[in-house]
């Protein structure tokens, strides 16, 4: 009996996946995203995998594909090469350039086997695929095949999110650079440290991987925040030629605070020691803080006045000399 599709509204697909707060980690095979534009096909598929106990989603245009699979972010698409409007070439371009979809293997489903659209297929960021008419045992074995490995992967990743170790691969290529994938933790702490939309390589670090690419040494980079600062270590190439970089976190707020109690300052007084004392200069400071270099100036007279010091680096040294009799070890 063929399947009647129709697109459900986004909330409704995602509550029959179960995808909400409580969606359960890994509690069957998987959750499928399928691509037609013909229902026969969509029926066919529909029904081998529920037989098999995945959880099922369908699209039946380019645009609710991508508006699926961004919100549910499923294991893996199957995908139809030819639809009106957005094909299936367009449609997995558009999902291997966003960082939350770019982890889905995609396997396409073509009727076409010209050696063109079969390397079409791969070009777009196809991981395989299936020729029409399509054997749903076929297709079974594919998908478990590339699931499995795409689990493995994204665990590999996300484990070091687990150890305060977030992950980002970016792709540099004929002067443009784009983020190709980011663990959880990472995209949590990208907007945190640099000016920079959602998705897109920030400038500062896109610099730094341009002087790697170069042929130069390169030292881990450093972007503070406040006390915190975001340390950037380059861990070299994926197999896909992609720049592996590896963020962690690193706070000094117990120093800020130790400073702040020993010499009876303020928070922001104590933050602008802190960073004295890093070797910044007043302008370094304003920028990092977020306050104009007057303010920064004002306040580091307070400090100056409150340790009995008139100049940097006697301030410096007194609260390093604190610091560490506060901190033998």
């Amino acid at each position: 009996m063929p399947l009647h599709v129709t697109a459900p509204k986004p909330s409704d697909a995602l509550l029959r996946a179960g995808l909400g707060p409580d969606r359960p980690g890994s509690a069957g095979p998987g959750l499928v995203l399928i691509v037609d534009d013909v229902p026969d096909n969509l029926a066919v598929l529909h029904d081998a995998l529920d037989a098999a106990g995945y959880t099922v989603l369908v699209a039946t245009d380019g645009a609710t594909a991508l508006q699926r699979a961004a919100q549910a972010e499923p294991d893996i698409v199957l995908l139809d090469a030819v639809m009106p409007g957005m094909d299936g070439f367009e449609v997995a371009r558009r999902l291997k350039a966003g960082p939350e979809t770019a982890h889905i293997p995609i396997v396409f489903m073509t009727g076409l086997t010209d050696t063109e659209h079969v390397l079409a297929a791969f070009d777009a960021g196809g991981v395989d695929y299936v020729t029409k008419p399509i054997r749903p045992p076929e297709v079974l074995a594919r998908m478990a095949a590339h699931m499995q490995a795409a689990r493995q992967a994204r665990q590999a990743r996300n484990a070091l999110d687990a150890y305060g170790h977030a992950t980002i691969a970016v792709r540099i290529d004929a002067g443009t650079a784009r983020l190709v994938w980011q663990t959880p933790l990472a995209r949590r702490w990208l907007p945190t440290y640099f000016d920079a939309p959602p998705g897109e390589v920030p400038g500062l670090l896109l610099a730094w991987l341009q002087s790697a690419a170069s042929g130069r040494e390169v030292r881990p980079l450093a972007v503070p925040s406040g006390a915190r600062q975001l340390v950037c270590t380059l861990q070299g190439r994926t197999v896909d030629d992609d720049w592996l970089v590896v963020l962690r976190e690193v706070s000094d707020a117990a120093t800020v605070e130790a400073t702040m109690l020993a010499f009876r300052l303020t928070l922001r007084e104590s933050e602008v020691l802190y960073w004295v004392v890093k070797g910044k200069t007043n302008r370094d400071i304003s920028d990092i803080l977020g306050a104009s270099p007057a303010t920064v100036k004002k306040h580091l007279e307070r400090v100056y006045e409150k340790l009995g010091v008139e100049t940097r680096t006697a301030a410096a040294a007194m609260a390093m000399q604190r610091v560490r009799e506060l901190n033998p070890a």
